[in-house]
Order: structure tokens, then sequence, then C-alpha cells
């Protein structure tokens, strides 16, 4: 069935998949291009697809997608995309929507789209497979079809990225719920599950930490898994007080990894100090909140200085050694080693043939920090 209108938080979420797409395209098409193998293909695959357009006519992710491909040669002719929904409305909307957009003849492999309950099967085919490098999107109503095991399936091989929905209510609300105990499970993991309700249980825990918990323990999961780099971007309900759900990326790579999280920072709807929120909050773009008492640029500084004492090293190795896991891009480093060499608390040196520009902080810098007393 198709939604009658694209709300907000789906328009965020998919520009974010959009501009991750064609980042990710970009990367990878250069490194397919060096190598040696003939079969030069990447792949889109998106398990949970939907309908091609929402009732107000405006354009689905995976048409969106379609036309970033068909608008650059190099994707042209090396993507191959996959579109599964289980509903047979969804199906045959979408088949229309992508036969109907200009130039989808000029794709070298004409989109496949299948209707498959997501479930062991499609887990089991990715596993046994040595994918191409591949983009999965993976988008389901609830839970149902959403595993652990389904995404290390398609991440587990080189140049593959998963970026996922996680509607934290309806997981909470399973959580202690028996009727869908196995799919909790399997999302989770069965152990991980298990070790989730037993904390929910024994600690008294503020709503905000109950989700701060829950989704630690799916990112921490994730990891467990082989997927070293997790990235979640919160959504927010519209009054802004609770959250709706999370987009959570998933990678093994650090560069896929540091992408996505530019493209969340530049969609997150508030900044304190320059460093990103990463989440969406309408309420905040309506009714800014006071943040006086956050300082998440201080608390850099503090711990570069603590981390980092008696090393020497250049901003680019700083940034590589110490940003994932942390809610901090590229410039919050540069901002905050600004900071601490005009309060003289580091010493900064130039390459010798190399001139610095005042006011910039290049990534060959080298940084000393005093051993802290």
């Amino acid at each position: 069935m198709r939604i009658a209108e694209q709300k907000e938080q789906s328009l965020i979420k998919a520009r974010i998949v959009e501009k991750y797409f064609w980042a990710w395209a970009k990367v990878i098409i250069s490194k397919v291009k060096k190598g040696s193998s003939s079969n030069q293909k990447i792949a889109y695959v998106d398990l949970f697809a939907g309908a091609g357009r929402y009732k107000d006519g405006s354009k689905s992710t995976p048409v969106k997608v379609l036309e970033t491909a068909i608008a650059d040669p190099d994707m042209r002719n090396m993507l191959v995309s996959i579109f599964n929904d289980a509903d047979v409305e969804n199906v045959n909307s979408l088949q229309q929507a992508i036969d109907s957009i200009p130039g989808i003849e000029n794709l070298k492999y004409r989109p496949q789209i299948s209707k498959y309950e997501v479930g062991e099967d499609i887990v089991k085919t990715f596993q046994s497979m040595k994918l191409v490098p591949t983009l999965f999107f993976v988008d389901p109503w609830g839970y149902k079809g959403l595993s652990l095991q389904l995404v290390n399936s398609v991440v587990k091989d080189w140049g593959c990225d998963c970026i996922f929905f996680f509607n934290y209510n309806r997981i909470n609300m399973g959580l202690n719920n028996d009727a869908v105990k196995e799919h909790i499970n399997a999302l989770f993991g069965q152990v991980g599950a298990d070790q989730l309700r037993k904390r929910l249980k024994t600690f008294t825990l503020t709503p905000q930490e109950r989700e701060l918990t829950v989704v630690e323990y799916i990112c921490e999961a994730l990891k467990e898994m082989g997927g070293k780099y997790v990235l979640p971007f919160r959504f927010r309900h519209e009054m802004g007080n609770r959250t709706s759900h999370h987009l959570i990326f998933v990678s093994k790579h650090p560069k896929g990894y540091e992408i996505m999280k530019e493209i969340m920072a530049k969609e997150s709807s508030e900044q304190t100090q320059g460093v990103p929120s990463f989440e969406y909050n309408p309420a905040t773009l309506q009714q800014p909140l006071l943040f006086e008492l956050t300082r998440p640029l201080d608390q850099l500084e503090s711990m570069l200085l603590d981390n980092f004492s008696g090393k020497t090293m250049t901003m680019a190795e700083i940034y590589d050694q110490h940003h994932p896991g942390k809610p901090y891009i590229k410039k919050n480093y540069k901002t905050a080693l600004s900071n601490l060499e005009s309060q003289e608390k580091i010493t900064v040196h130039s390459p010798e043939d190399k001139k610095r520009r005042k006011g910039t902080f290049a990534d060959g810098l080298k940084v000393t920090f005093p051993v802290k007393q």
C-alpha cells in the first residue's frame, strides 16, 4: 500500500540514503575500475522497497537512486539494482514508476523487482554468495525480517555497506512480548536479547536511558558480528518529545563511516558549538532550545589533551584515531585544535616545504601535546 504523503522525516531519511549512495558509488567505482576484474559491477539492493511514488506524487528512494544512476555514465554501465517488496500492490506501483523514468532504457542492467518475504531464505542466499560491492537499504515497517544475520550476510564482502531502519518504538514494546520474541531474538541475537531484557528489568532507567541502552545493544551486536563502524541517526516525532525511529549505518570501512558521518551531520536539525546532534527533531526547527550547559567542543578539547598526552601526531592521524564512535566531524577537530593552539596548550608544526595559511589547520600539520601532569 502506498503512503498518502512523504513526511518530513521520510524526506530526510531518503535524502541521507541518496546522498550516501552517490558518494559511495563514486568511491567504489574508482576502485573497481582500477582492478583487474572484467566483471565491473556495483549494486543497490532495497529489500523493503515500497511503492515507486507516494500518493502525493513525490518520488520514493528507488526512483531517485535510479535517476542518479542514469545521470552518471559510469553508474549507468555498472549498476545492478534489485528491489523487493512482499506487497503485490507496491511491486506493481514500483514497476510502473520505474518504467516511466526518462532514460531508464539507458541502464546496462535493467532493474530487477521481486516479491519475497524477507527471512531466513534470503539470508542464506546472501551468505552463500560473494557479493559485488553493494549498498543495502533495509526499511521494514516494524522488525519482521530484520536480523543481525541479515545485516552481516550483506556487509561481509568488500565494498558492501548497509543502512537500515530501526523502529525503536515497536522494538521497545516488543522486547517483553512473547508473541514477537522470535523476531526480537533475531534482531539482537538470542544472547544479546536475553541480556538486554535482563538489564532493562534489573535497572530503573529513564525513557532516555532506556532508549540509549537499546540502541547501544544493537550497535554493539553489529560490531561483534563484524560491522566495525556503526552510526545511528535519530528521528523524533513532530512534537520533539519522543523518538520515532533511528536510521543505522553499518560498514567495515572507515572511509564509508566518515562519508556517512558528514552526510548525517549536515542533515542534523541542530548543532551545539558546531557539533552536530545526529538527529532530526522538528521541534528544534520551530522552537530552538537553549543548550548553554552543553559544550561538546570544550569536551573534545579536554579529551584530546588527555588521550594524546605526550604524543606528536598529524591532524589527520588525530582525527582518524579519535573520531570513530564519537559525535564529531573533521571540522570539529580542526576547530578544537585551533582553540588549543590559541590557548598555547599545544604546539603546532608546519611541514618545512609548506607555508601555513592564516586561520587554517591542514591535515598534515603536526601537533605536539604536552605530557599531562
